[in-house]
């Protein structure tokens, strides 16, 4: 053998490592399709017995049903690396904007649920309302930057 062979050996085949990994998309993609059924499940069963059903229950089940959905998105990027190969930045970004706006309309109910609530409470609820808008116009740019870029690179593959 050669000096550059004995540097390059590698104690594990290229293609075993490859199998492994496909492997493990497959079962964390079935296992996240496990989860976001789970959660459908609890989420009905919830919605029926929360009361007031109105606004209590529909704010619970508007917060579920994004949460199944940022579950949802995850197996997405999960399943999109499985076949291509790569990670897709605006799959992480849809996931970061939904997951934004859950915690406002979170924080929203929240603050129009409970009167008589402490100055500072409502407070620091009107500034994690700022932060959580803030990323999501933040998070809406860098989506828009990422299909801006994606078209330039479409056109200039193009002439």
């Amino acid at each position: 053998m050669t000096k550059d062979k004995e540097k390059h050996k590698v104690l594990v085949p290229a293609n075993w490592i490859e199998r492994i990994e496909e492997i493990f998309h497959v079962i964390l993609g079935v296992f996240l399709l496990g989860i976001s059924v789970a959660a459908l499940f609890f989420s009905v069963t919830r919605v029926f017995e929360t009361s007031p059903f109105f606004p209590t229950g529909m704010i619970q089940a508007i917060n579920d049903i994004l949460f199944i959905i940022i579950i949802l998105e995850i197996l997405r990027t999960v399943v999109a690396r499985y076949t291509d190969g790569v990670f897709q930045l605006q799959n992480f970004l849809i996931i970061g904007v939904i997951a934004a706006v859950r915690h406002i309309l979170t924080v929203g109910a929240s603050m129009t649920l409970a009167s008589g609530k402490p100055q500072e409470e409502f407070n620091r609820a009107v500034i994690e309302l700022g932060i959580s808008t803030g990323i999501v116009v933040a998070l809406v740019f860098a989506i828009f930057l990422s299909k801006a870029s994606n078209t330039l690179k479409v056109k200039s593959s193009k002439e």
